[in-house]
């Protein structure tokens, strides 16, 4: 396993792609994620999924758009989000391995948008921000829905941005990550512990990704 960094140059500007390659043996595939509106790729999920997935042989690309890299504090508009994101594919795509497009809140969404489209093997969606906070009403449903590849969502029981029970019936998996907020933190008294509720998450991942290598 060899972890390094590549810049790759969009219309957006320099993003980043910080990889943790898992070896070539077995059915090897990339799963490439990036963050949301309010963080990197520090997010818990993310850096576990990064120590975790390439021991099961799949590389991981935690990727950070360029606003992110030019140190601005608010993310742009989904057009250039996505662009970027598909600037980006042709990177994520060099080691020949078929690609599962993935994201946290708002990079989740742009996985959704763009994966038909690209080619994507499958999305992972981690908190997809199904409304916003109290507006239930501006559903975002229609871009999970539309993905039109095997999907999975992987959300917290108490995430503001859409608990699990709020999400439509389709053609996805959902997996809850109990007493998880937006960022899979989990309270103090809750039944289980920080490092368990991570764990559900790799393992959940792992998993399903195993799933996806069998067919």
């Amino acid at each position: 396993m060899s972890n390094y960094r590549e810049t790759v140059e969009t219309e957006a500007g320099a993003a980043r792609i910080t990889w943790f390659r898992a070896g070539e043996a077995g059915n090897p595939v990339t799963l490439a994620v990036s963050h949301g509106a309010g963080g990197g790729i520090e997010a818990r999920d993310l850096q576990a999924l990064a120590a975790a997935l390439p021991e099961q042989g799949v590389s991981v690309a935690l990727v950070e758009q360029p606003w992110r890299v030019a140190g601005k504090k608010l993310a742009p508009a989904p057009k250039t989000l996505d662009q970027g994101w598909r600037d980006l594919w042709p990177a994520l795509r060099k080691p020949g391995h078929p690609v599962i497009a993935g994201g946290r809140s708002a990079g989740a969404r742009v996985a959704c948008r763009t994966a038909k489209e690209l080619g994507a093997r499958a999305v992972l969606a981690l908190s997809f921000p199904l409304h916003p906070p109290g507006k239930p009403e501006k559903s975002r449903a229609d871009e999970l829905l539309g993905a039109a590849v095997p999907t999975l969502v992987v959300q917290g029981g108490n995430d503001p941005f859409g608990k699990p029970a709020e999400f439509p019936d389709g053609d996805h998996a959902l997996v809850e990550i109990p007493y998880g907020d937006h960022g899979f933190a989990v309270p103090k008294r809750a039944e289980i512990g920080q490092d368990e509720a991570v764990t559900l998450i790799t393992e959940a991942v792992g998993r399903w990704i195993g799933s996806l290598r069998e067919c």
